[in-house]
């Protein structure tokens, strides 16, 4: 193998440029030329194809989003579509390719594989709900921005003695409302892999405000209601008044931390080995600090896991 492609695919998340920088530099130290498609998909399709070299990835490791931007494709899900990125890259002399993205990316990836073009797949997505990998890039760095922002509001909901939602990502998976809650001191998180009774929540508030708590934060992922439908149900059904805070995009953002960078200096660099290898239809993840590598499609057909003990836990803590 000679040459080689990278591309970023879906949302964005902290540390992708990271794993693109991994990529690039392990390449050209194994003695490989590495070219960067832009945009995604679309860029695949369009022939959005440059070659990268050691100073174009420079200074972009503490950055977040993806230097290579992204894209949605529908024209990539069509046969048409798929053979005509084939012919792009092969038109650039690029035989293998490193995909950083989510699940939607990972089909892709498979697609391309099946058609006798291998590829690697990063996991890139703040969500977290990739099978195979105990974390995937920019989960830690949402975490912290969701925290900082817990932090913030509790001491408004302690100055004003009231209960304030905070609506969070995680429209199928509630990583990131389980694990910042749970470090947030939430008095209450409501994920989409645990749906808790609302007379439960309501009989929890309630027994905070016979024993003095003037204040509680609750953590909601999107994926079970929106903050203001939570917001609606407390006050019709207890008359609790509350305050709704939607974090929205800021929690795609920011400088990944530093767990972040090395995953993703980790990843790329175990991606360009296993293209050295010949391999292709591998997805990349890190199991008990140990990088692993898995067959794609066995991923896609996991369903995603959530600690429940650690939910348990929450609510345990909550008392």
């Amino acid at each position: 193998m000679k040459r080689i492609g990278v591309l970023t695919s879906g949302g964005d998340s902290p540390g992708m440029n990271a794993a693109v920088r991994s990529v690039v530099r392990s390449a050209i130290y194994h003695g490989l030329e590495v070219y960067g498609v832009y945009q995604g998909y679309q860029g695949l399709i369009a022939g959005n194809i440059k070659k990268l070299e050691v100073g174009d990835v420079g200074d972009i490791i503490q950055r977040g989003g993806t230097m290579l931007y992204s894209a949605r494709c529908p024209e990539f899900k069509t046969e048409e579509g798929r053979q005509k990125g084939i012919e792009n890259l092969r038109k650039h002399g690029i035989e293998g390719l490193v995909v950083i993205g989510g699940d939607g990316s990972y089909m892709g990836a498979v697609k391309l594989t099946e058609l006798g073009f291998p590829c690697i797949g990063i996991p890139g997505t703040i969500d977290n709900d990739i099978p195979g990998t105990d974390f995937t890039l920019g989960f830690d760095t949402a975490l912290h921005t969701v925290i900082d922002a817990i932090d913030k509001i509790r001491d408004t909901a302690t100055s004003h003695e009231r209960t304030f939602i905070i609506e969070v990502m995680g429209r199928d998976a509630g990583d990131i409302a389980l694990w910042s809650g749970l470090a947030g001191g939430a008095e209450t998180i409501l994920i989409p892999e645990a749906k808790e009774e609302f007379s439960e929540m309501i009989e929890r508030l309630k027994s905070g405000l016979d024993r003095g708590k003037k204040h509680s934060v609750i953590v909601v992922a999107e994926g079970v209601a929106s903050g203001e439908e939570v917001a609606k149900q407390l006050k019709e059904a207890a008359n609790i008044d509350t305050r709704v805070t939607v974090l929205g995009h800021i929690q795609r953002g920011g400088s990944p931390t530093a767990m972040d960078r090395v995953l993703g200096s980790r990843f790329g660099g175990h991606a360009v080995q296993l293209l050295l290898q010949g391999k292709g239809g591998r997805a990349v993840g890190i199991r008990q600090n140990n990088i692993v590598d898995y067959d794609i499609m066995d991923i896609l057909k996991e369903p995603h896991h959530i600690n429940l003990d650690m939910y348990k836990l929450s609510k345990e803590l909550s008392i």
